[in-house]
């Protein structure tokens, strides 16, 4: 029984925070644009804080659960939201703008989970089960923020960093680079198994979560205990 419960609060702690995590980051991307003059997103409904709206089956549940199993790195993706470039106010900037509103969502959400952790820390002496919740939610919350952040600045197509650095680039090197686009995700799932992108990532991501957890005063080796629990490493403990 004290397995089942363990197993079932690593489940309800790591779920919240990866449907959210790639759920408010295509609604960042939708946002951005329909402020930015295209209402396409807004009117297919993709505006919605709802992840049932932008659920994909593959990207938001196989391709997740197989990597965890596989490779014990976890990479999904939301429906990606319509943007019509010739409906943006300025397409050249505005492109840039909408990729880069998706990582910048995710460092909001993980700084709102550090606040969440440092909550049920502040919780668990007169409330210790909401405490225990909100501290593994939130240290859940702050890792896959981190690695969506950071996984999705990688410098090619379709990920949010290739659609800025092609925004960036003269016209001649950015129809190259968009050549890439339709492999894309192959390209990033090989990599991802072969350990290459953990390894590109994961020192970035450490920078990243130490910044957060500092920036809102929550304790550092709370935060690392907690995620050790949630990697299966250590117990939990109640």
């Amino acid at each position: 029984m004290h397995d089942d419960l363990n197993i079932s609060i690593r489940i309800f702690a790591w779920s919240v925070p990866v449907i959210y995590s790639i759920t408010l980051h295509e609604v960042a991307h939708g946002v951005v644009a329909y402020y930015l003059g295209d209402d396409t997103a807004k009117l297919a409904g993709r505006l919605s804080i709802n992840p049932i709206k932008h659920v994909d089956p593959l990207g938001s549940l196989v391709i997740p659960v197989f990597l965890l199993w596989l490779s014990g790195f976890i990479f999904g993706w939301a429906k990606p939201v319509p943007v019509i470039e010739k409906k943006l106010n300025r397409p050249g900037r505005d492109l840039i703008l909408v990729a880069a509103a998706g990582p910048a969502a995710n460092l909001i959400m993980s700084i709102i989970w550090a606040l969440i952790m440092k909550l049920g820390h502040m919780l668990s002496a007169t409330q210790p089960d909401v405490g225990t919740v909100l501290v593994y939610m939130g240290a859940a919350g702050i890792f896959i923020n981190a690695a969506v952040l950071t996984l999705n600045l990688l410098p090619f197509p379709p990920l949010d960093g290739g659609r800025i650095l092609m925004g960036l680039l003269p016209d001649r090197f950015s129809l190259v680079l968009g050549k890439v686009e339709p492999w894309g995700f192959v390209i990033l799932v090989v990599m991802i198994l072969s350990g290459f992108v953990a390894k590109i990532i994961w020192p970035i991501m450490v920078v990243e979560m130490a910044v957060v957890t500092h920036l809102v005063n929550t304790p550092g080796e709370l935060f690392i205990n907690a995620l050790r629990v949630l990697l299966g490493e250590t117990e939990l403990v109640q």
